[in-house]
């Protein structure tokens, strides 16, 4: 059941985005940004926490999780550090995707070799 809900929710954010991609003007830089942001501002609002609880992955993967675990990063440190924390949890609390995203970034690079696309 859990894949079902994760296969939902992920793939309604997946059709979300698609159609801002074919009906507006917005790059998909512009709303891959977006879409962080509003991860940040759904989880400070409390809105995102019980989608994640509910979808897991479905919620987690997307760029709105990544906003999510900042916020949630942030939210901690405060508590622990204060004022301090606001400008460290965030990418203490995503380091490891950080970590993930240009150790597979640079391992492709090195492993194939990009060709001209004419």
């Amino acid at each position: 059941m859990i894949y079902l809900k994760a296969f939902l929710v992920g793939g309604i954010i997946c059709v979300l985005s698609q159609l801002l991609i074919d009906r507006t003007r917005l790059t998909p830089a512009r709303i891959l940004s977006a879409y962080v942001v509003l991860g940040v501002v759904l989880s400070g609002l409390g809105i995102w926490g019980p989608v994640v609880k509910f979808a897991g992955a479905g919620a987690t993967v997307p760029l709105l999780g990544f906003g999510h675990t900042m916020a949630e990063g942030v939210k901690a440190a405060v508590q622990e550090q204060g004022l301090l924390g606001a400008f460290t949890g965030g990418l203490t609390a995503s380091a490891g995707g950080i970590a993930a995203a240009v150790f597979f970034s640079l391992l492709a690079a090195i492993l194939f070799q990009p060709g001209d696309r004419s």
